[in-house]
């Protein structure tokens, strides 16, 4: 009889397209310069803008850094049209329609004129007012609640008939479709989050799944459909004139994987209203005075949507363990969502806020010690972790590249940890030893990093200027003499 050597068992479609995506990410992840020594790239990026002379288009570091002075009008009035899928409302809004409300109230403050382009708010509730000068953004809704990039588009052109050509287009995300894209040369895209943040975003869920637990066939697909959004992507954003990258770990991934010229890819981070998030002592202590936690407690915090992938099932482990050895400390939860009641049940050292008004947020991150944000999502860049060193705060994050090539980019401001329960743990041991003080230290240096970066006021300079040199090449050159 002839030998047949065994038939070797073949991998399915889906296990392969697992591996590729792994292997593919862990390639990216190693080989991104975000992963280099928090402080030294700080410190390369300071002195990078601090030298910087010729054109923007080619500067890789965040346009925050940059010299922008706030005083005076702007060399030139701008018509920017905006488009975004929702505007914020009463209700607690998204950091999207947030970053859109804050960004275009501030260069409407500025004398720009604003037309804002989005769907209609829900029955009840009413737009959010930018409160700038000149009576803020122009706001044109569109006929349903639901976003119609082509209702949008026609709402464009009749006010382009009513009241001329508009110098800039700004896209929130993918408010703007490519299709209409192609046709717009003044365009540019703010992204919040892109197909590969969220592959990695899929991964890292994953991994915090039980050994026990089965892998739904739901979140199957949706894996494996990941990588083939992230070629869809790769193929179409080339359309886009000018991509605005919120953190510098995704402006290097639109450069070096999605293959976007260097010149039409810009960082400019996000920013949070300065007067409104400040440290502010008293302010905290009578927000702990009201949460009834004891005098000499050390008290954690928590803010946003109580959902899976924010991180609350790593928190909630890793907090019903540190709260049975150290007593006095505290956890501080606002916002809703499942993990809501879960947190109440863990008894006396979890004060479970529910949705915390956007007046009340300034008492809130005042009445912390540290700031926790256990993330599972890489893609976009969470604006409470600004507001919080805005406030003083020093933070504990995911170590994700963006944010600990953007946010955390000193040890001083805190600490990061990879996506586990153990390592979260471990931080929040660290941070109990440290004790109070140790955290007020940590804290002072983290507002003055944020009020050098991440301020409504940086952010809309950083882009006014980006609008200016789209609208005049003479503007792309730095410095000029009104800088």
């Amino acid at each position: 009889m002839a030998f047949r050597p065994k038939k070797p068992n073949s991998a399915s479609p889906t296990t392969l397209l697992l591996l590729l995506t792994l292997s593919a990410v862990a390639i990216l992840l190693l080989r991104s310069p975000s992963i280099s020594t928090p402080s030294y790239r700080n410190a390369a990026t300071s002195s990078k803008a601090t030298t910087f002379s010729g054109d923007l288009r080619h500067a890789h570091f965040s346009w925050n850094s940059l010299r922008l002075t706030p005083d005076g009008p702007p060399p030139a009035s701008l018509r920017i049209a905006v488009f975004t899928r929702k505007w914020p409302v009463s209700s607690a809004p998204g950091g999207m329609e947030r970053h859109a409300l804050t960004l275009h109230s501030a260069l409407s403050g500025r004398g720009h004129a604003i037309h804002v382009f989005t769907s209609a708010p829900s029955s009840g509730e009413l737009p959010a007012e930018g409160g700038a000068a000149g009576g803020g953004p122009h706001l044109h809704f569109l006929s349903g609640t639901n976003w119609r990039c082509d209702e949008a588009w026609a709402l464009y052109e009749a006010e382009v008939e009513h009241g001329g050509a508009f110098d800039v287009v700004h896209s929130e995300s993918v408010a703007v479709f490519h299709r209409w894209a192609r046709r717009i040369p003044n365009l540019a895209v703010s992204w919040h989050g892109i197909s590969l943040e969220a592959l990695h975003s899929g991964i890292y869920q994953d991994l915090t799944r039980r050994p026990d637990e089965p892998l739904s066939p739901a979140f199957n697909r949706s894996l494996g459909g990941s990588i083939y959004k992230v070629l869809d992507e790769i193929r179409f954003f080339h359309h886009y004139a000018h991509h605005v990258a919120i953190s510098d770990s995704t402006g290097e991934m639109l450069r070096d994987v999605y293959q976007i010229p260097s010149g039409r890819v810009h960082v400019i981070l996000n920013g949070v209203e300065e007067d409104k998030f400040a440290p502010d002592a008293s302010l905290g202590d009578a927000f702990r005075a009201e949460m009834k936690i004891p005098l000499g407690s050390l008290v954690m915090g928590v803010a946003g949507r109580l959902v899976k992938d924010k991180g609350h099932p790593l928190l909630y482990e890793a907090f019903a363990k540190l709260s049975l050895r150290h007593p006095n400390v505290y956890l501080v939860v606002a916002g809703s969502g499942p993990w809501a009641q879960r947190y109440a049940e863990l008894g006396r050292n979890v004060v479970a806020l529910g949705p915390v008004p956007p007046e009340k947020l300034r008492a809130f991150y005042n009445s912390l010690d540290v700031f926790l944000n256990p993330t599972l999502r890489p893609q976009g860049l969470d604006l409470t972790l600004m507001e919080a060193m805005q406030c003083g705060k020093p933070v504990a994050a995911t170590r994700f590249p963006s944010i600990k090539g953007t946010i955390v980019v000193d040890d001083e401001f805190g600490y990061t940890f990879a996506p586990n329960v153990e390592a979260l743990l471990e931080v929040l041991e660290k941070v109990v030893g440290e004790g109070p003080a140790r955290l007020a230290e940590r804290g002072r240096a983290c507002k003055n990093y944020a009020q050098s970066m991440f301020t409504a006021t940086k952010m809309s300079l950083a882009y006014e200027r980006l609008f200016l040199c789209i609208k005049n090449n003479t503007y792309c050159s730095y410095p000029l003499p009104f800088d």
